[in-house]
């Protein structure tokens, strides 16, 4: 516990981009036969090291078939609010879920990233009985704990009784309970963010288990029975005060990106696939008149491609939807930058005017039909997926792989893991840095990226900038 907040919390978001730039990147690595562990992969980011785009240090689990999918600190800017008795927390640890074991790992960072260490694991014996959910998703860090989300309720198939979000200490790391007081119309989950003064939250929606732990289920995708809905919620009486259906057809309402100020009531939701016409769409929510509204905002068609060059799963519909599987939104809450990670293209919109998004800039690299290489000659398997903006707003990581057998059904070739990173120009626009290329041991995929310090999905501030 430090005497003073620590330094990497911040205030508003503009004091977060002021502050001194990323050192190391945190990668998750999983196994997708379940033959070895997962991992996590600490990478140097320091321009002009001699160990520059490297791992240069591994924290490999004791356990396999965890699937590692998201991850995120114990503690960030969120512990500043007025509400919380935890300013002076440290961010610390890494809170890792496994979303197909149920199973929790807490890894310490301290006293160097490259000495990261198992710190604690959380059995899913205790996930269950505490609070009746399983397959653990997305982890925040919360003004009163660590808040995490799960895609399956009890049950062997998690299907019995709907997901939702529970609690840890984010000291001791103790499973407390459930979060949801009055759940309303919501059973389905899949992300959630806040704004902390305004006192809301909003969450998403994937799916069951069933539809989606052996591959996507074309017949439920088809029948329009993935998740579509958004949903609103009284952050401090944890109560479901609005709940918004965006058309059966807009399946897979997934990814979702408040604005960074509090004093925006805004934010940006990713629709993976509109089954009318396999286009992908972003779409714009704010509240007025004491009311959430949403609208579609900007729309990705998909792009024709031939049946050779395309897996079983899309050839009857000759074309490559772009499956929008992450967004993530600048610091200073003026770009918005959107993973297709079926047709290969990470897009960057100016989103000034939130309900007005105007692409900006785009890269193409991976894709189910293009193959585009990277700038260095590497080939690069699978597309953009997820991505993660340093504070500055100057530079733009992503990698490669959604989801074990997922990335098996739209890239049946295989995904080897990687790592980029793209250069973002002040006024708009992206180049792929040639000089960043991170590899991974054989046999491991890359999926999320969390940066030293904190980074922009998620630290939530508690006042806005000036």
């Amino acid at each position: 516990m430090t005497i003073r907040p620590d330094p990497t919390f911040h205030a508003s978001p503009k004091l977060a981009m002021e502050a001194p730039p990323e050192r190391f990147a945190y990668t998750l690595l999983l196994s997708p036969d379940f033959s070895k562990p997962d991992a996590l992969a600490v990478i140097d980011v320091r321009p002009g090291s001699s160990s520059f785009g490297q791992v240069v240090h591994t924290v490999t689990m004791p356990n396999k078939g965890d699937e590692f999918h998201h991850f995120g600190w114990n503690a960030c800017s969120s512990a500043l609010s007025p509400l919380t008795a935890h300013t002076f927390l440290e961010r610390r640890y890494l809170i890792i879920p496994g979303i197909r074991s149920s199973r929790i790992y807490v890894i310490d960072t301290k006293p160097d990233p490259t000495l990261a260490k198992i710190h604690k694991i959380i059995e899913p014996e205790e996930i269950f009985k505490k609070t009746g959910y399983s397959r653990p998703h997305t982890i925040h860090c919360g003004p009163d704990g660590i808040y995490v989300s799960t895609l399956g309720g009890g049950g062997k198939d998690g299907t019995d009784g709907p997901p939702g979000v529970f609690i840890m200490d984010c000291e001791t790391f103790d499973v407390l309970g459930r979060w949801e007081i009055d759940r309303g119309s919501q059973n389905l989950h899949y992300d959630f963010w806040w704004n902390l003064p305004r006192d809301y939250m909003v969450t998403s929606e994937w799916a069951l288990p069933p539809q989606f732990e052996n591959g996507i289920v074309p017949e439920d995708l088809l029948s329009n029975k993935y998740g579509h809905r958004i949903h609103f919620w009284d952050l401090r009486a944890r109560r479901n005060v609005q709940t918004i259906d965006l058309g059966a057809n807009h399946q897979m309402a997934l990814e979702v990106r408040p604005a960074h100020d509090p004093v925006r009531e805004y934010g940006f939701l990713g629709v993976v696939v509109d089954t009318t016409n396999l286009e992908g769409s972003i779409w714009t929510w704010w509240r007025e008149g004491g009311r959430f509204h949403i609208e579609k905002t900007a729309t990705i068609p998909p792009e024709p491609a031939p049946k050779d060059q395309l897996p079983p799963l899309l050839q009857g519909f000759g074309a490559v939807p772009p499956l929008v599987t992450d967004i993530d939104l600048s610091m200073d809450d003026k770009f918005l930058y959107v993973s297709c990670w079926g047709t290969g293209e990470m897009r960057q919109y100016d989103v000034s005017d939130p309900r007005k998004p105007k692409l900006a800039g785009s890269v193409d690299i991976g894709g189910i039909a293009r193959r585009t290489p990277h700038p260095n000659g590497n080939a690069f398997a699978g597309g953009p997926q997820m991505v993660e903006i340093s504070r500055d707003g100057k530079r733009v990581y992503w990698t490669n792989s959604l989801y074990s057998t997922w990335d098996d059904q739209f890239y049946p070739s295989g995904i080897p893991g990687a790592e980029v990173m793209a250069n973002a120009r002040p006024g708009g626009g992206l180049e792929l840095a040639k000089d960043y290329w991170v590899s991974f041991p054989d046999g491991y995929r890359a999926h999320q990226i969390r940066l030293d310090g904190g980074d922009c999905s998620t630290d939530s501030f508690c006042y806005p900038s000036v």
